[in-house]
């Protein structure tokens, strides 16, 4: 038997050794997890639907149609017998204790601590993925830690979270456990984030909604050729799922990476922000977040702040009430300000509260700050 199956607390050397390099960076608590193999965490999948060509999976747009033996593009399901089976279920490759803000969430439970675990596997292939590592890879490729639902919450709980976050890679990928662990952590009390990319179909992402308290989605671009071409993707769905989870009373918070030559021109950041105006989403948080280079980008630069202050602006002159950037420690654009008196009500310093200002949701002018507060 191993260390870490004896209960004997990993390192911070372990845990990235043992698979989950390109999330233990931003790793705040190593958890002592016990050592897995893929055959046990084998589950029948949910949404699947049988065809003359196959047995078809209908969680996302992708709707893999697979023959006995074939593994879906997220490299998550496998048709055994005409049945489609995920592979993931209970066995997460990266499990840590994040600050809420780092999802990042602003407007849901801040300076709060959220249990955060992911699975192998992603349904887009992002030239600019920064977990990689384990997005673009199989559950039966990596080295995974034996944790059921009810382990999950469970240490959610002994770690004084209030919240548990499906994150990392993508969690549309692991539908079923997000599913069964977000349904026992209602039942203790303990709430659900989705930090993903939308690409979900609408009746799953109904269903799913139902156990889901918040989510920040990733609106990669709003070209749907640059969707196609960055992602593997298309446009529409993500923002189908958008309208869902607002009508599903899913508390929305939306990233956009800027990337230099692909989502920084600024007629795109304006009917982007004009789109989310006129659609509903002005009180929507709307994250600008800096890109750094990377995976199949490596070759491009940083953004330059001053892009990243074009599409704060923008965002603003289309009506956007909160609007952030990301990935720039020290810009003073990522503390909240009451839109109606200008007043600063939380003060922010990295992943850090510094001060919080809102009370019972609102500002001391008597404005409602849009959010999930306690």
């Amino acid at each position: 038997m191993s260390a870490t199956a004896k209960g004997k607390k990993i390192t911070r050397r372990d845990f990235t050794r043992k698979g989950s390099l390109a999330v233990a960076a931003g790793m705040i608590t190593p958890l002592p997890l016990q050592a897995t193999g893929p055959a046990s965490h084998e589950r029948l999948a949910m949404h699947q639907q049988q065809s003359p060509r196959g047995v078809v999976c209908l969680i996302c747009p992708n709707e893999c149609t697979l023959k006995e033996g074939e593994v879906s593009d997220c490299r998550n399901r496998v048709a055994r017998r005409s049945k489609l089976y995920t592979m993931a279920f209970g066995n997460p490759c990266a499990a840590n204790i994040d600050p809420m803000e780092k999802k990042p969430l602003y407007h849901f439970l801040p300076g709060t601590s959220v249990f955060s675990i992911a699975t192998a596997g992603c349904n887009f292939a992002c030239l600019n993925c920064q977990n990689w590592t384990i997005s673009q890879i199989s559950p039966n490729k990596t080295k995974n830690f034996d944790m059921p639902p009810e382990d999950v919450v469970s240490r959610a709980i002994a770690g004084g979270c209030k919240s548990i976050a499906y994150t990392y890679s993508e969690p549309v990928t692991f539908y079923e456990y997000v599913y069964e662990t977000s349904r026992v952590a209602h039942g203790k009390g303990v709430r659900n984030i989705m930090v993903s990319n939308g690409y979900i179909n609408k009746e799953p992402l109904k269903d799913l909604c139902r156990h889901i308290d918040g989510a920040n989605i990733d609106l990669k671009s709003f070209s749907d050729s640059t969707y196609l071409k960055l992602t593997g993707g298309r446009l529409e769905p993500v923002l189908d799922a958008l309208r869902v989870y607002r009508d599903e009373g899913v508390w929305l918070e939306i990233t956009n990476l800027v990337i230099p030559g692909w989502t920084d021109k600024p007629g795109e950041i304006r009917e982007m922000s004009r789109w989310l105006h006129d659609n509903g989403f002005a009180d929507t948080p709307l994250h600008f977040s800096r890109f750094h280079p990377q995976y199949k980008l490596e070759h491009l630069p940083p953004t330059p702040i001053k892009i990243l202050e074009t599409a704060v602006k923008i965002a603003h002159d289309e009506g956007i009430n909160f609007v952030y950037m990301g990935n720039v420690p020290g810009s003073g654009h990522d503390d909240t300000f009451c839109p109606s008196c200008g007043k600063k009500l939380i003060d922010r310093s990295g992943f850090r509260i510094v001060t919080d200002e809102i009370r019972n949701g609102r500002c001391s002018c008597g404005t409602v700050i849009p959010g999930r507060w306690s």
